[in-house]
């Protein structure tokens, strides 16, 4: 058999492959997360989540809804370099996102069960 058609029944049997094993993981909602960004903001939002009063009034008050709290910790970029990470039981995240059009930043405590939103300062 030549070369070309052994490649040709690899590729499409390698295509068949991945369109059946993307199917079944998007069913599963299988979520991959290897960089540390993406595996702390996974660890926020699996965590029960608090508010500080400040960030509680805000809440309350219908300024900030928490639908675009979870939108910046689904999207939202987090800053290690001006995290607090050394601290223990509870390490504390700088989260920039955007929220409503503006580009927000959010200080997170993220303890042994539980997760709270310190403050929320818009950006300029």
């Amino acid at each position: 058999m030549p070369f070309l058609k052994k490649l040709g029944f690899f590729l499409i049997g390698l295509s068949i492959g991945l369109v059946i094993v993307a199917y079944f993981m998007k069913e599963k909602k299988v979520e991959f997360c290897y960089f540390p960004n993406c595996r702390v903001l996974k660890d926020l939002r699996e965590k029960q989540m608090t508010f500080s009063p400040e960030v509680r009034q805000l809440i309350d008050n219908k300024i900030i809804l928490k639908e675009q709290i979870d939108t910046v910790l689904l999207d939202g970029t987090v800053d290690f370099s001006k995290s607090n990470t050394e601290t223990d039981p509870c390490k504390s995240y700088y989260i920039s996102g955007y929220m409503a059009e503006k580009e927000v930043a959010l200080t997170v405590d993220r303890c042994d069960s539980i997760a709270e939103i310190k403050k929320i300062m818009i950006l300029e």
